[in-house]
This record gives C-alpha cells, sequence and structure tokens, in this order.
C-alpha cells in the first residue's frame, strides 16, 4: 500500500467517470485504490493526492449545502508537477479551456522569492486546479 498524506482534500463531484478522465488523461494522475461500488477514487501524481466521491443524495454524505456549479468556491488546489507543458498541451488536445494562461510567477517567503510557472484549470464540477512546476529561488529584490 502506498503511503497517505496527512492532508487529503475529498471532492464531491457529479459524474465520477468524467472527473477520472480529467484528471488521468489530462493532469497526469493514477489510481491509488477505487470502490466502484460507493463512486470512489483516490488519485496520486508524485505523492499530491486527492480522493474523489461522486454525489449521491442517498449515500448520507457530510455535505453542509446543497452543490451548485462551480463547485470549491474559494479555494484552488496547487499541485507541484515535473513540467507544466505537457499538460497545457493535453488540455488543449482535449479542448478544455485554461481558467488563467501560463505564467512565471514570483513570491517572497523571508529573504528569498520562489518562482513558478504556473498556470490554472477548471475541472468538469469547477473546482479550481493551479498546475506549478518550480522555478527555484532567488534574492528578494529591494528596488
Amino acid at each position: 500500500m502506498f503511503e497517505r498524506n496527512k492532508l487529503v482534500p475529498e471532492l464531491m463531484v457529479t459524474d465520477l467517470q468524467t472527473t477520472l478522465a480529467f484528471w488521468i488523461s489530462c493532469l497526469g494522475f493514477t489510481i491509488a485504490y477505487q470502490r466502484p461500488e460507493d463512486g470512489f477514487a483516490y488519485l496520486d501524481l508524485n505523492g499530491a493526492q486527492v480522493m474523489l466521491e461522486q454525489v449521491d443524495p442517498n449515500a448520507g454524505q457530510w455535505l453542509t449545502a446543497e452543490l451548485s456549479k462551480p463547485f470549491g468556491r474559494g479555494v484552488n488546489l496547487q499541485i507541484d508537477v515535473e513540467a507544466v507543458a505537457p499538460i497545457i498541451e493535453r488540455l488543449g488536445a482535449a479542448q478544455i479551456p485554461l481558467y488563467k494562461t501560463c505564467k512565471d510567477t514570483w513570491y517572497r517567503a523571508d529573504d528569498v522569492e520562489v518562482g513558478q510557472r504556473e498556470f490554472l484549470v477548471q475541472d468538469p464540477d469547477g473546482y479550481l486546479v493551479r498546475l506549478v512546476e518550480r522555478l527555484g529561488e532567488r534574492p528578494v529584490c529591494t528596488i
């Protein structure tokens, strides 16, 4: 059995098969394990993990309110990847638009800046996913 992270988001989805196609074919995740009878899958991409569960009004799921798209308002899931370019290519081939185009961004972290090449895309239910390729560190600009 693989090692599960200490924090793993579980996303409620309207159609597990459609969502799996996005997370696996476009983003590159693999299924660590699944329970098809429960509409559940646990995904992994080099240690980035997410659980997906299909909404079932008769299953007693933990929903604090009625779901309406886009799901996950106010949250984006940042996922580190080796390279963003192949993912952007797969999304383009699947005709899935980017929410925010790819750009290099530097964020101050104490006395250095950390860089990442990043873009955002929405999954089929509207969850906002930020894919990040690390660019390293540099001294803080003091202009």
